[in-house]
């Protein structure tokens, strides 16, 4: 890229993004239906940070992949087949006492009642995770630290050490944080609202749905999300069919430029007070208002950047891994300094690539070809229609 300085030795070395999480051997079905009538299933793999790890490697990125596994053969097909997309493993555990977690899912919408998904992560070896026994060495040598909230979910121990991981602390690097909201994962006395508001207001760049937002906090609409997480340099408040709506306000500190990035003018570091304070913004935030720029009432002195990105019409496959794959979007053109604006609409491509398959993980478009695409003018972008095989360099894309 032009004016970019030259890479050096270490440079080369340095990851992009370190993931840390969960991945599990899923289990998909050979046919719709109940999973008591599903006769076979097919392996593959499932986990949000492995799926961000795996996405960013194929779309040209130095990723890795910190986790811990069983010492079985599922340990070893998580680890080979991520491996294989291209991301560093070299940091990951093996657990000689702890099996690693599977699911089995059926191939029914999500949103559909009969959708079901068994778990059997119950005690598995990344359950066990702790500020103990990961290799912190490899977890701060990336550009970007990736969590997410369903790691916080898997034992207090893990709780603990994302805690660790967000605290302030200088080098720190920039960490991004996808809230994944999983009510179903939380133990009976844990207020996974609380927690998970508490970890994002001390990340860097938040991904949050405008759906779990309401379900956890009570908060309603993209700009009440904001006020609710007013100290993450960049929010991505993802909106379903209605796109995506990013905040974006540079703080000072050694990284913000790669979360900010040069649009943004420096603005002071926000504070409120504790967890409990944010979840009362719910008033007068009602679903239909629009995101607006400018100050943020109770967070003192402040602006934002709002940017509103429509998300693309797709033929959907299976709707599983998309935000995954919108969050290595968004972070592959973070990391290339790109606009705000191009940042999510790579982010809705390679969701796109993701909802048009079967399983939680495909292969991106060419950069080149995203790029083209990422340039169209508004209407040309909300023309696109993208369906099985888009990616392909054969595939025309397809417009009404």
């Amino acid at each position: 890229m032009s004016g970019t300085p030259a890479r050096t030795a270490a440079d080369a070395a340095t990851p992009d993004v370190v993931c840390l999480g969960e991945s599990m051997v899923t289990f998909l079905p050979s046919q719709p239906g109940r999973l008591a009538d599903v006769p076979s299933f097919g392996r593959g793999i499932g986990g949000a940070e492995s799926n961000v790890a795996c996405a960013l490697a194929r779309a040209g990125h130095r990723a890795a992949w910190v986790s811990r596994v069983g010492a079985d053969g599922f340990g070893d097909h998580l680890v080979d087949t991520i491996a294989g997309y291209g991301v560093d493993t070299s940091a990951v555990r093996r657990d000689p006492d702890r099996p690693t977690g599977i699911y089995f899912r059926t191939a029914t919408d999500r949103a559909a009642d009969v959708h079901e998904v068994a778990y059997y992560r119950a005690g598995s070896a990344a359950s066990a995770m702790s500020p103990a026994n990961v290799p912190y060495e490899a977890l701060l040598a990336g550009r970007v630290l990736h969590l997410s909230g369903i790691t916080a979910a898997l034992s207090a121990d893990c709780l603990a050490l994302l805690r660790e991981l967000t605290a302030p602390r200088p080098g720190r690097p920039l960490v991004s944080f996808d809230v994944n909201h999983r009510p179903g994962l939380w133990r009976g006395g844990d207020a996974s609202p609380v927690v998970l508001l508490d970890l994002a207001r001390r990340c860097d760049l938040v991904f949050v749905g405008e759906d779990e937002a309401e379900e956890a906090w009570g908060v309603v609409g993209a700009e009440a999300i904001r006020e609710a997480l007013p100290e993450p340099a960049v929010l991505v408040v993802k909106r379903g069919a209605d796109g995506a709506t990013v905040f974006s306000g540079l703080r000072p500190g050694p990284r913000s430029s790669i979360a900010g990035g040069a649009e943004n003018q420096p603005v002071r570091r926000l504070r409120t007070g504790g967890p409990g304070a944010a979840l009362q913004v719910r008033e007068g935030a009602g679903r239909g208002e629009a995101p607006r720029s400018g100050h943020h009432p109770g967070t003192g002195a402040g602006s934002d950047t709002v940017t509103t990105v429509p998300a693309l019409r797709v033929d959907v496959v299976a709707p599983v891994g998309a935000g995954d794959a919108f969050a290595a979007g968004f972070l592959s053109a973070t990391l290339r300094g790109l606009p705000v604006r191009d940042r999510a609409r790579h982010g809705h491509l390679m969701a796109a690539a993701a909802l048009t398959v079967p399983g939680d993980l495909t292969d991106p478009p060419a950069r080149d070809r995203a790029d083209r695409l990422v340039a169209l003018d508004d209407t040309a972008w909300g023309r696109l229609r993208l369906g099985p095989g888009w990616t392909g360099d054969d595939q025309e894309v397809r417009t009404p």
